[in-house]
């Protein structure tokens, strides 16, 4: 099996490399900047790919970076929180830049990545998983602020419903994940689970996306997050 994951050189990210390279799999390993952690991998399955989600391609990218013809799982991982002090995020002070850039990384990224990739999906009438959080869900706020977060993960599980609407005629599965509060660097290890579970969980979730419809926002131990 072919997958592609962005954000692969660290947290979730890596948990999902580490997966699918066990699974037997090729997998391609997006980052945007240094490999980190992808460093300490020696294994041919692995092919690591610069690629900042927040760039426009050109249409020659996917050939010229190595991508292979047929892709069975792309995992938009790649995301960013935002400041992360109590202030940068509060109504009275979060900024139009803080939304944009939030926005830009963590919605309008997997979009980009999807339609360069889409041909590849769709000849091998794959699956697309993005990642999302509990954080967009507007049923389950109950204690406000994390403005440019909040709406830049609820705004790309609308993007991934329609992208699962869109592509289900090609036989392409979409399914949105909330990977639960997993101790990484974007929560300062304070999560309530680690990577292995989080990543264990959403996996099972993937290899079952057909049990779920079109679209559907699932948390990691296969529940149905509420929007």
């Amino acid at each position: 099996m072919n997958v592609v994951i962005t954000g692969a050189n660290r947290g979730l990210g890596f948990g999902f490399v580490q997966h699918y390279l066990a699974q037997g799999c090729e997998v391609w390993a997006c980052y945007r900047s240094g490999p980190d952690q992808l460093e300490n991998i020696d294994a041919d399955r692995l092919h690591p790919v610069q690629w900042d989600v927040r760039e426009d391609k050109p249409a020659s990218f996917a050939t010229e970076a190595g991508f292979p013809d047929r892709i069975d799982l792309l995992i938009n991982n790649a995301g960013i929180y935002g400041p992360k002090d109590g202030s940068g995020q509060a109504l009275a002070t979060v900024t139009a830049e803080t939304m944009m850039e939030v926005f830009d990384v963590d919605c309008v990224g997997p979009l980009r990545v999807v339609q360069t990739l889409l041909p590849r999906v769709t000849r091998a009438q794959g699956t697309i998983a993005n990642l999302s959080s509990k954080m967009g869900s507007s049923g389950d706020n109950g204690s406000g602020g994390c403005y440019a977060y909040r709406a830049a993960k609820a705004a790309l599980v609308i993007v991934s419903k329609s992208m699962a609407v869109d592509l289900a005629p090609e036989g392409v599965r979409v399914i949105t994940l909330h990977p639960g509060w997993v101790r990484t660097e974007m929560t300062r290890h304070s999560g309530l689970i680690d990577v292995e579970t989080s990543v264990g969980g959403m996996t099972t979730v993937i290899s079952n996306a057909d049990d779920y419809e079109p679209g559907a926002f699932v948390a990691y131990d296969g529940q149905i997050v509420p929007f």
